[in-house]
Order: C-alpha cells, then sequence, then structure tokens
C-alpha cells in the first residue's frame, strides 16, 4: 500500500440517531467512488463487551459518549490520515458487541468519520478539514430508528421505545445537541438536496487540487 502523498481532507458527519448522517456519507462517496473516499463508521467502535452477559450488554446506555472506544478510533483516524491501512472492528448489534471480522480500511484523498458522537472530540475535531452536523426533526428522526432497529437490528416496537425515551432523547440533548457548535456546516433540514451539491461541489475542488501535479 503506497502512503499518500499529501494529508487527506477529513470529514466529520454527526447528528442524532435517523438525522440522514449516512445518506450524506453515501452520496460523497457514490459521487467520488471508493478509491478516493474512505468511510470509518463510528457506530462500529462501541467498546468490546465480551465480559458482559447478553441482558447486562442490552441494558448498556449507547447513547452516551462513554459507550466508544475513543483511543482505538483517534488511532485509526490518525493512521489514515499517516497514508496507512486500518483493520475497523466490526460490531454485531444483534448481539450488543464486537463481532471477531474486521473491516478493513484503506488510505485515501478524502476519509469521512460518521457518527453521533462525530464532533465530540477534540482530538478528532483537529484532524477534519471539514465539520458538518445534520440537524433534523426529532418526530422524523424517531421514525427513521425505529424503522432501522426492527428491519436491522431485530429489536422489537416496545425496545425500540423504552430505549428512545430512556436514554435516546435525553442523551441527544445533553451531548449531540451542544456539538453543532462545533459544526462549519448545518444541514437545517438533514441531507437535502442542496445542501449536498454543496459538499460535493467543496470535495471536487479539494480532490482537483490533489490532482494536479
Amino acid at each position: 500500500m503506497n502512503k499518500i502523498s499529501s494529508p487527506p481532507f477529513v470529514i466529520g458527519v454527526a447528528g442524532g440517531s435517523g438525522s440522514g448522517k449516512s445518506t450524506v456519507t453515501q452520496q460523497v462517496l457514490a459521487s467520488f467512488g471508493a478509491d478516493m473516499v474512505s468511510v470509518v463508521m463510528q457506530d462500529d467502535y462501541y467498546c468490546d463487551q465480551t465480559d458482559l452477559t447478553p441482558e447486562v450488554r442490552r441494558k448498556q446506555n449507547y447513547d452516551h459518549p462513554q459507550a466508544f472506544d475513543w483511543p482505538l478510533l483517534v488511532q485509526h483516524i490518525q493512521a489514515l490520515r499517516n497514508g496507512e491501512p486500518i483493520e475497523m472492528p466490526e460490531y454485531d448489534f444483534t448481539i450488543d458487541n464486537r463481532s471477531d471480522k474486521t473491516i478493513p480500511v484503506k488510505p485515501a484523498p478524502v476519509i469521512v468519520i460518521e457518527g453521533l458522537f462525530a464532533l465530540y472530540d477534540a482530538d478528532l475535531r483537529k484532524m477534519m478539514s471539514l465539520k458538518i452536523f445534520v440537524d433534523t426533526a426529532p418526530d422524523v428522526r424517531f421514525i427513521r430508528r425505529m424503522e432501522r432497529d426492527i428491519t436491522e437490528r431485530g429489536r422489537t416496537v416496545e425496545s425500540v421505545v423504552g430505549q428512545y425515551l430512556e436514554t435516546v432523547r435525553p442523551m441527544h440533548k445533553q451531548f449531540i445537541e451542544p456539538t453543532k457548535r462545533h459544526a462549519d456546516v448545518i444541514l437545517p433540514h438533514g441531507a437535502n438536496g442542496p445542501a449536498i451539491d454543496v459538499i460535493t461541489t467543496k470535495v471536487a475542488s479539494v480532490i482537483g487540487q490533489l490532482k494536479r501535479p
């Protein structure tokens, strides 16, 4: 693997659960391709919980900053910025723990860090060239979260509603919403078309400069 010649353009995409972060990330990826864009999902950096029983795991607060393995995430972003590939952990939400697999992520001119707390950690923010907060109405976020958790993570309606009321909503107000002040760009209506166009235009400009001799 050849190391990249110049520091990559690192984008942080933060926002509440169901806000449309993944839509922003996927649009950037689709616009420029996997050779130019690598994605690091903060969801895969939940702490390893092998030492806990399944019952205890399910009761953990996954919407608190302490639920994440910050040292590993920062280490991996630093490695990618240095042109080094990483093995990103793979989190399995059906068992509330990391799987025994990892996801290879190669360095690229553009690195996207997507997650609830993408803008929370100061060390991560220092490495970012563009910080985005996707701001979406609470009712829309809740509906999207419920649909995702039921279809993709094997959850029941009752468990989704209970978790939303107990941790998701209060943690959003206490920890996630305040990170909006760190954003360079706030998307006030989620991942809307004009906002995506502005972001991809900026990324295209950066990539164009990197390609110049």
